[in-house]
């Protein structure tokens, strides 16, 4: 499949997503905002888009004019019916691009904490299945969504009740990092320094290295996520559009 990803900073980037993209043999581009000569496919190249996280936040169009352009971008392989997943940031615009409203979380949320399937996930048994045993995933955030219209809410955590959303077979969005390697959090840790204080969802250095442990059981989920959602089958309308508001 030819997959294409957005990379809003140096230093969040595909991490384990990259090892499995190799070893799935996909055809991968990529758009790096931060590159001055950024430059976005025509929708109609791709067949599915990754959209990675990073420290900014969707509205902030004045200081990073590229947004604007990326969600009309993300909005176009919605309706198209591309498969689009969302890390994070990435999870925040496609909720902005499906009409769903993005702000700031409550608390801070950084570090390794359990993420808890809701009852509306079942929807998706397998899914249900693979976090039945509430995992703990790596977080590095301070925004909230909204679930969007007709979308499905997989996820919650003690400190975000809205973690993860489901829509239409193709579209697929997550509050949290299962891409971590020890390399990106050595780059979370370095360039996000700042953030780290002594709200309650908010761990130390110290706590965030060694939560390490469960990077490979996060590598294990994301595998299978990727897996079902690229290989689920789209609806009986083929490129079904989504009606955006």
């Amino acid at each position: 499949m030819k997959i294409h990803y957005l990379q809003h900073v140096p230093y969040e980037g595909l991490g384990f997503i990259e090892t499995w993209l190799h070893i799935n043999k996909h055809d991968v581009s990529g758009t790096h905002f931060f590159d001055p000569d950024h430059q976005l496919p025509e929708v109609a190249e791709l067949d599915a888009l990754i959209i990675l996280g990073g420290p900014m936040n969707v509205n902030e169009e004045e200081a990073y004019p590229w947004l604007q352009v990326e969600k009309q971008f993300i909005q176009e392989c919605i309706k198209s019916g591309k498969k689009v997943f969302g890390i994070c940031l990435g999870a925040q615009l496609i909720a902005t691009a499906l009409g769903a409203s993005v702000s700031r979380a409550t608390s801070k949320e950084i570090g390794w904490f359990r993420v808890v399937p809701t009852k509306e996930s079942q929807q998706l048994i397998w899914f249900y299945e693979l976090f039945k045993k509430k995992p703990v995933v790596f977080h590095w955030h301070y925004d909230r969504f909204d679930t969007p219209e007709n979308a499905v809410d997989m996820l919650y955590s003690p400190a975000n009740l809205n973690q993860a959303f489901y829509l239409n077979e193709n579209v697929m969005a997550i509050q949290f990092h299962l891409e971590i390697t020890n390399d990106c959090l050595e780059q979370f840790l370095i360039h996000g320094a700042s953030d780290l204080d002594t709200r309650y969802y908010v761990q130390t250095a110290e706590e965030v290295r060694r939560g390490r442990v469960n990077i490979g059981n996060c590598h294990t989920i994301l595998s299978v996520i990727l897996d079902r959602w690229l290989q689920a089958e789209k609806k009986k309308s083929k490129n079904k559009q989504v009606q955006l508001s």
